[in-house]
This record gives C-alpha cells, structure tokens and sequence, in this order.
C-alpha cells in the first residue's frame, strides 16, 4: 500500500462518516459534510499532482495511462458534481449522496493503484 492509497483511505472515511452523521442529525445540506466533500477534491488535486510529477519523471503506469487519467478526471469531476447537486437539492438525502462520493472515490484510488503499479494492493 503507498501512503497516498492510506491518506486517500482516511479522507473517504472520514468524509462519508461525516455525512452519515449529519443525515441523521440535519434536515438540509450540512457545512461539515460540504467541507469533507471540499477534503476529498484537495486530496485528488494532491494526488494528480503527485501522478503528474511522477509520471514527468519518467515513471510510467503498469496499466494504460489514458485509463488512469480517465480515472484521476472522473475523480476530480464526481464532488463538484455532487457538491452543485448538494446545494440544488436542500434536503437531508442530499447529505446521505455526498457520502456516496466518499465511497465511490474510495473504489476509484484502489483502481487507480492498481492501473498504477499493476497488481491489487
């Protein structure tokens, strides 16, 4: 396991947790689940940025490197999504949607290291 798959990990569970919380406790849109959402898109800049850099190094993916970008892209565009989506719909299901992101990008990082070093971690 690398440490950005760890702190990756972290961030998606503290964030969907966050928003598990407050679907049970708010009636609308919570900051503090708006706020993990903002966590996770500052982690997936960290990560691109890290990909880019190695990468540039000349370090290459096991797998394909448009699948993997395709990946980092889909990431990065799935919490704005869902934040627009979040502040559209103020109800409390908006908070229990914004905790699919944390999951869902959850599965995305342990696909991307594995497009990335080529075997599951």
């Amino acid at each position: 396991m690398t440490a950005m798959f760890i702190i990756g990990t972290v961030v998606c569970a503290a964030s969907t947790l966050i928003c598990w919380i407050m679907t049970a406790l708010r009636r609308h849109p919570a900051d503090s689940s708006i706020i993990s959402l903002a966590a996770i898109e500052l982690f997936l800049f960290a990560y691109a940025g890290y990909a880019a850099v190695r990468q540039s190094g000349g370090a290459s993916v096991t797998g394909e490197a448009w699948e993997f970008w395709g990946y980092v892209l889909t990431a990065l565009i799935l919490p704005i999504g869902v934040f627009i989506w979040a502040v559209l719909d103020k109800t409390r299901w908006s908070n229990l949607v914004m905790s699919l992101v944390g999951l869902v990008v959850f599965v995305m990082i342990y696909r991307l290291e594995e497009i990335w070093w080529g075997s599951a971690l």
